[in-house]
């Protein structure tokens, strides 16, 4: 089912510096438990705890560089 989001729901992160994430689709938007998407700007080297999504997670870089690591591995 087709549903209209209107405007993107804003979520304080938690990181080691002030980030906002504003979430179209996802668990607080739209309570869909499956896929996250939302729009991020992060700061310079920010850095977030370590964590395992329940949902696919999806990531685009417009600008700068993104840096992941996975099971002590960086991608």
């Amino acid at each position: 089912m087709t549903q209209v989001i209107v405007k993107p729901t804003e979520i304080q992160a938690l990181g080691n510096k002030p980030k906002i994430i504003q979430e179209y689709r996802g668990r607080v938007n739209s309570k869909t438990e499956k896929v996250s998407i939302a729009k991020m700007n992060n700061p310079e080297a920010w850095i977030e705890p370590e964590q395992t999504s329940e949902f696919d997670e999806y990531s685009f870089v417009q600008n700068g560089m993104f840096v992941q690591k996975q099971r002590r591995k960086r991608l």
